[in-house]
């Protein structure tokens, strides 16, 4: 029996949407300063060649980015890129195009740098998921050979993807805008198998994702929601003693096992609450639980209004 695809239900669950906000073109010494964004917003920046440095302004770590690498910041703080030498940014000129980015490039005399910057955007609930599993920053490292090894390889895929959106972020044609949202959906579910398959993934989702002894247990919540899972039940897919998948499952994660459940089910929900013909019973069946009061107190809980809260205000703003 094939393995259930939980990376596909999980990108199709929180609907990953996003934009390029920036094309630059820099000589050094340049420097980028960006605020904190939205809780349902996930900056990128996509290093196309030469190398920058990042400064996370909520933790206080720096990170050199090379050629090839993708940053991305699922908790949206604020945080600084520059050249590295400590010298005053040169002037930047900036040109909107009509595909909706901006392409801004200075006349620094140093090192050149080619990056694209822009925004994952994911609608709440699932905004949840993100804050919860997500480190503060996520840099995954593409492969650029072309071997057989690399291309079978979720980073050597990656590494073709960037060519296309480098190519498509010089172009000025009809359906860019567009194009670069789908490029976007694609580049965020490669990124998370690529750090999955990396030897040092950072706690959380990616880090669970890469352990094949716990990936059972997340495929099959994720192919049963509504099975009312108990701790030594999800163990046993994994083939484990309860005490030790709960120890090594809050390892990987940082989370429980259940909390993770929880969280998955009310994402569901959200969204199966966008259809007004289901109940809200219904619906609450569906994600494992027999009780709507239980189903209600759980999911205000989660998102901070009831499920008829929540049908409403998603109803009205479709």
């Amino acid at each position: 029996m094939p393995q259930f695809d939980w990376l596909s239900q999980f990108s199709e669950m929180i609907a990953v949407t996003g934009r390029l906000e920036v094309h630059c073109v820099y000589g050094a010494p340049w420097r980028i300063a960006r605020a904190p964004s939205g809780s349902c917003e996930i900056p990128y920046h996509i290093v196309l060649e030469g190398r920058a440095i990042f400064e996370d302004a909520q933790t206080g770590s720096t990170w050199e980015l090379l050629s090839g690498d993708i940053l991305l910041l699922p908790q949206a703080s604020a945080h600084v890129l520059h050249d590295g030498s400590g010298y005053t940014a040169s002037h930047a000129d900036h040109r909107l195009v009509s595909a909706g980015w901006t392409l801004s490039d200075n006349d620094g005399p140093g090192e050149r740098l080619e990056m694209l910057c822009g925004r994952l955007f994911i609608e709440p609930p699932h905004d949840r998921l993100i804050r919860n599993y997500f480190p503060t920053h996520l840099v995954v490292r593409t492969m650029n050979n072309h071997d057989d090894k690399a291309m079978a390889s979720a980073s050597g895929r990656l590494a073709l993807l960037l060519g296309l959106m480098r190519a498509e972020s010089t172009s000025d044609k009809p359906g860019g805008y567009a194009i670069f949202n789908m490029f976007s959906s694609v580049m965020f579910t490669l990124a998370l198998r690529a750090a999955s398959e990396s030897d040092s993934a950072p706690a959380g989702l990616a880090a669970l994702a890469g352990d094949d002894r716990l990936v059972p247990a997340v495929s099959a919540m994720l192919a049963d929601l509504a099975r009312p899972w108990r701790l030594s039940e999800l163990a046993n897919v994994c083939g484990m003693r309860h005490d030790l998948f709960a120890r090594l499952f809050r390892a990987a994660l940082g989370r429980s096992a259940i909390e993770l459940l929880t969280d998955l089910r009310m994402s569901m929900a959200a969204n199966a609450l966008r259809d007004s013909s289901e109940t809200i019973k219904a619906v609450a069946g569906s994600v494992g639980y027999r009780s709507p009061a239980a189903f209600r107190r759980v999911f205000s809980e989660r998102t901070g209004m009831t499920p008829g809260q929540w049908r409403h205000l998603a109803i009205e703003g479709e």
